[in-house]
């Protein structure tokens, strides 16, 4: 948690001038987004959004989606059902894709928290625009990556490294995510 101080710290002080404040960590697969976002909720009791659930479905996935830098989250549809809710302070709700059923899940109704946390690799998308208060981004070398990776899914491991790692990648230089980012780790 100290390695994180300075995150609380700047939450701490956003919230103390703003009503909501919205957070986005973006980052390598494996370096910690998820375990960033699950302490910051168990800390502020705050809604966490998964760019994960907004994979692209199978009729989205074109040569043409695949090879545009970003271009693997359906960030149209992240767009209508996380960013602009979030914004209008009301409730509402989203489905989450389930990548083992290739469908849209139930939905999953949100009440508004003074803290909304947004992580997952392309939550930082240019196409989103300036709508965060803070933005961290977090990283790990390809060694650490690679074993996390491979912990983490032996049978997926060859297709992260294939596939999914060089479009991570694509996009983070492309957009040069972490160097729009106030905090990096």
């Amino acid at each position: 948690m100290d390695k994180f101080s300075p995150v609380f710290n700047r939450i701490d002080e956003l919230t103390q001038k703003k009503e909501h404040v919205i957070v986005a960590i973006d980052g390598n697969g494996a370096a910690g987004k998820s375990t960033l976002a699950e302490l910051l909720k168990s800390v502020y009791s705050c809604n966490v959004f998964r760019a994960d659930d907004f994979f692209l479905q199978p009729y989205q996935r074109t040569s043409v989606r695949l090879n545009e830098p970003g271009g693997n989250i359906d960030y149209e549809r992240f767009e209508k059902e996380i960013i602009n809710p979030l914004h209008s302070g009301k409730p509402f709700a989203y489905r989450p894709y389930d990548c083992r059923t290739q469908k849209l899940s139930e939905p999953v109704f949100v009440s508004p928290t003074p803290i909304s946390v947004v992580e997952g690799c392309y939550c930082l998308h240019p196409r989103f625009g300036d709508i965060y208060d803070l933005k961290i981004f977090l990283s790990l070398d390809a060694d650490e990556q690679r074993c996390r990776l491979s912990a983490r899914n032996a049978e997926l491991f060859d297709r992260f490294m294939q596939e999914w790692v060089p479009m991570e990648n694509k996009y983070f230089e492309t957009f040069q995510i972490a160097a729009k980012c106030e905090l990096v780790f």
